[in-house]
């Protein structure tokens, strides 16, 4: 419009509307800034879902009963109804529904996330199809686990410009009983999962009640006590409350109700909230109409239905639908807004764990296809193992032997092997009691092995064994039948009765020493904990690590093996006939050696090993009063063989060298033993001095008896012939003794330490090294890559890579937000 003037005018704005659009353009930027704070939160816990990051995220979670009104609830929030009552959508596995407020969404537009991935799938429109998405994703999982509920959740980005920027989970309905078809403890199961859920205190809890049910009678309100005692998180909603309007005559009533005055606290104010009962087809328009219609006919009724009405002041902001709709938006955006810097400390912490996790993947990629990386470190990983398996036959306290120490008993169990064979009585070495390993499990092994070799006596012998010997010797014209009869009976009770218990003490120790590769790992698993890993990280190789195993114990198995034959050969030395040991004792004083010297000797067996478990000195009483399980004193009053007096005047005896036939110049000393019997002259056999043999003159008492014949029967001359076989067998026991003593004393023990305890600190490391890596290259590969291995640590990468850009990603947007703040 033109001035009298004739010029324009510029249009101006007035104060007021200067101000009206400064409050416009900050309502604008603030709507912008809560927008983009809630789009920054709903991609964080779309990616903490996905990767299963527990991270602090303000969250609604819905609980109630199976009937309380929640899926209703739900729906009005949204603001458009998908049949979610018909699928029982809260019921066997949690709903998360991300709503995002999009002005320009004029039909809703739903997605939901694929399983295992934090992409989203296509839009979904129809809510018959979302319905049907929501079943079928809920039983597809529950026949997978094979379960009745599962905690993991569907997520639902709902986007609609008449549902507010709110994240509600939405979780199974509390019930008494299972339903038909399902497992009895389906109730217990639901109601443990909720309360997993509810727990973080991150998270707001929307708790739903019928207006029906009585505060003091309620069912489930306990159960939100256990998770919040004092409701200072939780925000409590009576649902379906027209239906207790109608009880309401006067003020007083409808304010003490209000209130919940003496069950909730003075702090707590629940909501009251009506919905439609309509489930009949309708428009989302109308939906959210009805919803509005319903707030408003409430308010009336409290209004001009009650007498006095109610007090608006303080309750108006708790009743209705739209004041629960605000008031959660509200506190949500309040808790984004209060939380956003600790997620943003968070989210950096995070994505520094998962770009050095990503380093110690590519390293890996890197080591399993670098040969030579794999060699070396694995060499000194066996070798690592090696030095402590050293260290611990040495003698350890860690790791703590009475976690991984074993008494005697449990070595017997535990090996399979049981008892010593041909023992009938029960050994029990010293420190029986104590859980041992390494050295000191193998020295006492070796001291039980003795005890056992000292319980076994020399078996009794039947005449028959001793007529077949000693004939056979006197019908060749031999002089030394008795001697050589007792020997040979101690030799053969020796190589039956000591080689099975050379073969168990060999198996014992093979068992001790096979226990010690645990034993190694486990040093070695702690020294890298506390000192930093210097042999590499070798975790993560199963088929390295039961390789490294199998000749661990390979090497024990040959270790047993070899010293099985070593102790063979030293018994059938001992028990050669060519071998003098069993000689010995005739130097002591002959076959009349005192059987209580003897048992004095098999007494002293105590000073060989220290006793050092509870009730040992009482058990070194009862062993000595029984007399079993005890090698001989080497310093008790037992003379060494050969250097007693009677040994020394059997030596002299001896000395003289006799010809077997006399030389022309020297006359026969051949003196022929003759008895007259019936007039007849029976010729014995030439009796002759036998070198270093001082036995052959205790063959004169049984000579020339019963007419010249050696006779073992039950005749009229059998008192004495017995005495010749008692002595026989006399003779024979104090062999046999003689023979463990020398194998037990001189030679099996220090043979089984050098067997076994020397190769295991000695060459070990070179056995380990050559059973595993000298071989080619490819071989040597196969404990580490099996096929299909590096596929699947190129996914595994590939996943961490996308996780890693995904928490990047949150992270720049979170620092946008923390700025904007």
């Amino acid at each position: 419009m033109a001035t009298p003037n004739g010029y324009l005018t510029t249009p101006t704005k007035t104060p007021s509307e200067k101000s009206s659009l400064k409050r416009h353009q900050s309502s604008v930027d603030s709507a912008a800034k809560l927008s983009s704070r809630f789009e920054a939160y709903n991609r964080l816990q779309a990616a903490a879902v996905a990767f299963g990051e527990k991270l602090p995220i303000p969250e609604i979670v819905a609980l109630g009963g199976q009937s309380d009104g929640k899926s209703s609830l739900l729906e009005a929030l949204l603001g458009f109804r998908f049949n979610v009552r018909e699928v029982e959508m809260g019921t066997r596995r949690p709903l998360i529904l991300q709503m995002v407020h999009d002005p320009t969404a004029l039909d809703p537009r739903c997605r939901f996330q694929e399983e295992d991935s934090e992409e989203y799938g296509s839009p979904v429109v129809s809510g018959t199809a979302i319905a049907d998405i929501i079943k079928s994703r809920t039983e597809a999982l529950l026949k997978k686990t094979k379960t009745s509920v599962s905690p993991n959740p569907i997520v639902m980005r709902a986007e609609y410009a008449h549902c507010p920027n709110l994240t509600i989970i939405d979780t199974p309905g509390f019930v008494l009983k299972a339903k038909k078809g399902e497992p009895e403890n389906t109730p217990d199961e639901i109601l443990s999962m909720v309360k997993s859920l509810a727990s973080p205190p991150n998270r707001i809890l929307l708790f739903l009640q019928q207006s029906s049910v009585e505060w003091c009678s309620s069912l489930w309100l306990d159960a939100i006590r256990e998770i919040d005692p004092t409701f200072r998180r939780t925000v409590i909603v009576v649902s379906k409350f027209d239906n207790r309007l109608k009880e309401f005559s006067d003020r007083w009533e409808v304010d003490r109700y209000l209130s919940a005055s003496g069950y909730l606290g003075e702090n707590t104010r629940p909501y009251f909230v009506a919905l439609p009962k309509d489930r009949g087809t309708i428009s989302n328009d109308e939906f959210r109409r009805q919803i509005s219609q319903v707030d408003a006919e409430v308010l009336r009724h409290l209004r001009d239905g009650v007498k006095g009405g109610f007090d608006e002041e303080k309750f108006k902001p708790y009743v209705g639908f739209g004041c629960l709709r605000d008031y959660l938006e509200s506190e949500l955006q309040k808790r984004y807004k209060e939380s956003a810097p600790a997620t943003l400390a968070l989210l950096e912490q995070r994505c520094t764990e998962v770009t050095t996790e990503l380093a110690r993947m590519d390293s890996t990629i890197q080591a399993t296809s670098d040969v030579a990386h794999l060699r070396r470190f694995a060499m000194l990983h066996a070798a690592s193992i090696s030095n402590h398996v050293g260290a611990v036959i040495d003698g350890a306290a860690d790791p703590a032997p009475e976690q991984w120490g074993k008494t005697t008993h449990e070595e017997q169990s535990e090996s399979g092997i049981g008892s010593w064979p041909g023992v009938t009585v029960d050994v029990k070495p010293p420190n029986a009691t104590l859980r041992l390993y390494g050295g000191a499990a193998f020295e006492r092994v070796i001291h039980e092995f003795r005890c056992a070799a000292y319980s076994i006596e020399c078996p009794p012998v039947s005449r028959e064994k001793v007529a077949n010997i000693l004939l056979a010797h006197a019908g060749r014209g031999g002089s030394r039948g008795v001697t050589e009869a007792a020997a040979e009976i101690a030799r053969a009770a020796a190589r039956s009765w000591l080689a099975p218990l050379l073969d168990t003490a060999c198996d014992r120790l093979a068992f001790v020493l096979g226990n010690l590769f645990d034993l190694a790992l486990e040093r070695n698993r702690s020294r890298e904990s506390e000192y930093g890993g210097k042999s590499g990280n070798m975790d993560g190789y199963i088929s390295f690590h039961a390789s490294l195993r199998h000749a661990y114990i390979r090497f024990v198995k040959d270790l047993a093996k070899q010293c099985k034959k070593l102790v063979r050969h030293h018994l059938d030395s001992v028990t050669s006939p060519y071998s003098q040991v069993c000689y010995e004792n005739d130097f002591q004083g002959g076959v009349g050696l005192s059987a209580s010297n003897n048992k004095f000797n098999q007494a002293s067996a105590s000073s060989f090993c220290l006793e050092l478990s509870e009730g040992g000195a009482a058990s070194r009483d009862e062993t000595m009063r029984d007399q079993e399980n005890m090698p001989p004193q080497t310093n008790a009053q037992q003379t060494t063989p050969g250097k007693g007096e009677e040994g020394r005047e059997a030596l002299r005896e001896c000395q003289m060298t006799v010809p077997e036939t006399p030389s022309p110049d020297q006359p026969c000393e051949v003196v022929y033993g003759v008895k007259k019997e019936l007039g007849n002259f029976i010729e014995v056999g030439p009796r002759k001095r036998i070198a270093r043999m001082a036995g052959n003159r205790n063959t004169e008492n049984i000579r020339l008896q019963n007419g010249g014949v050696l006779l073992f029967g039950n005749g009229d001359n059998g008192a004495r012939s017995g005495s010749a076989f008692s002595e026989i067998c006399s003779s024979a026991a104090q062999h046999f003794a003689r023979i463990r003593e020398v194998l037990v004393e001189r030679s099996v023990t220090s043979t089984l330490n050098s067997g076994f305890l020397t190769p295991c600190q000695d060459r070990l490391v070179v056995a380990l090294g050559l059973d595993l890596f000298a071989v080619n290259d490819e071989k040597f590969m196969d404990m580490f890559v099996a096929p299909g291995a590096m596929d699947l640590l190129q996914n595994e990468r590939m996943s961490l890579e996308k996780r890693q850009k995904i928490l990047q990603s949150c992270l720049n947007e979170f620092k946008s937000v923390a700025r904007a703040l």
